[in-house]
């Protein structure tokens, strides 16, 4: 597997707290969080390759 890239987000304090809700009720980290609604959201938008 590539190695993932790193990225420096800057979020704002209410959309964070609300991500990090989520993941702690979906029992993941904020990060694979994020990674996995970013990747939902390119599927969705037909912009990921299969």
């Amino acid at each position: 597997m590539a190695e993932k890239k790193k990225l420096l987000l800057r979020l704002d304090p209410a959309v964070h707290d609300a991500i990090a809700k989520w993941a702690a009720d979906d029992l993941r980290s904020i990060n694979a969080q994020i990674e996995f609604l970013l990747r939902r959201a390119v599927s969705e938008a037909g912009r990921l390759k299969s």
